[in-house]
């Protein structure tokens, strides 16, 4: 059982990861960014697309009732999801809380609070897969010997069989209540069997991009999607993995904006307004983006766009949902409650309808506390309409 004043330390990066998550306060001037000179044509070129949402009520129902136990995982953010050679899925997470939950909905103060989690789904059933032991349990990549932390993003299976994480290092520059940010990038691997950490390699991150927020393999290789955060304005890079293994440095390829680079720094922008977390997912004959949109500070709206290919340039920009937590005038009547970080899980679409998941947290670290509800991921249903010119 780790102690109150470590949790409080380890809730720092909880209680602002919104901030960082969802952009700055104020504005900023978007420079401009790099497209090639037309995309291969498809049938989502000029393609309206319309949409129609709706609670994932079976997935939702199941985490809470999972969470509401209080005998593991009791709520999270980032939720990515990856399908397994079994069958069952492995769902992704950050910051975590374990339980207990006391029986009028609130967390106990000395809660076991870990950096991030995995919890595997076979039907029905959940399970929570963490690090060190059932007693003690522990982040599946703790913290450094300096303190820091790490965070998990997308995931891939490798061709064996195992699931491989991007994670995200985070650490401190200064004594200040903000003074800590994205340090570098690195890969997990975890055997899926026992459950146990096989290796963690470095990944490219000399260009201040943190290269974890969607995996894809295509064909025999893996097209990365990143995020460039600078706070008020999120940017979005394209790399691609020659034979997927992203442990391999030397395959890595940067879009520059007209083709494939060795050199991570000629990345390019591709554009901006995207979250820390979001999927690029083939769809019909192209990709689908889908992200909140964080040109907005603090904003509700949910995003999809089409393009003909994984660099883009992305299209559309429809809204196709709206989260209805966020801020005073949300369902929990909070300005202190955020939204963010949503994503397709690609594995669980039927047809047209994706399953799309979001999270819910509070800059106030008390809420998430008096309120377990509140720091959980929500999953929606949202059935798309594509109208072609």
């Amino acid at each position: 059982m780790i102690s109150l004043s470590d949790v409080r330390r380890a809730l720092v990066p909880l209680t602002v990861a919104g901030l960082l998550l969802m952009g700055g306060t104020a504005a900023a001037t978007v420079p401009a960014v790099a497209h090639r000179p037309g995309p291969a044509t498809c049938s989502l070129a000029g393609a309206e697309l319309t949409a129609t949402a709706r609670p994932a009520e079976d997935l939702t129902d199941l985490f809470t009732g999972y969470g509401d136990s209080g005998t593991g995982w009791t709520g999270a953010d980032s939720t990515y999801s990856v399908r397994l050679r079994d069958g069952s899925l492995a769902w992704i997470f950050s910051d975590t809380f374990l339980g207990p939950v006391e029986a009028d909905g609130t967390r106990p103060r000395t809660t076991p609070f870990l950096n991030n989690s995995i919890v595997l789904q076979e039907g029905d059933h959940l399970r929570t897969v963490t690090g060190g032991t059932a007693g003690a349990p522990e982040s599946i990549v703790g913290p450094t010997a300096d303190g820091d932390w790490h965070w998990f993003g997308a995931g891939v299976l490798t061709r064996r069989g195992d699931l491989t994480v991007g994670v995200l290092r985070f650490a401190r520059f200064g004594d200040g209540y903000w003074d800590w940010g994205w340090e570098s990038n690195a890969l997990v691997t975890l055997d899926t069997d026992t459950w146990q950490v096989t290796g963690l390699d470095p990944l490219p991150s000399a260009a201040g991009v943190q290269w974890a927020s969607w995996y894809q393999r295509a064909g025999g290789h893996v097209i990365v999607h990143g995020v460039e955060d600078l706070g008020a304005v999120k940017y979005m890079h394209v790399a691609m993995v020659v034979g997927g293994d992203l442990t391999d440095l030397r395959r890595w390829r940067y879009w520059d904006g007209q083709g494939w680079s060795r050199t991570e720094t000629d990345s390019a922008r591709v554009m901006p307004g995207v979250a820390n977390e979001y999927s690029v997912s083939p769809y019909r004959d192209g990709y689908l983006l889908v992200t909140q949109d964080t040109s907005v500070p603090f904003g509700s709206e949910i995003r999809a766009y089409t393009s003909c290919s994984p660099t883009g340039p992305f299209e559309g920009g429809t809204t196709i949902y709206r989260m209805p937590e966020v801020g005073a005038w949300g369902s929990y009547g909070d300005p202190d409650v955020i939204a963010y970080n949503a994503h397709e899980h690609p594995e669980l679409r039927d047809g047209d309808t994706l399953l799309v998941s979001y999270n819910v947290n509070s800059i106030d670290t008390d809420d998430v506390y008096d309120d377990v509800t509140i720091y959980r991921p929500r999953f929606i249903e949202v059935e798309l309409d594509l109208t072609r010119p």
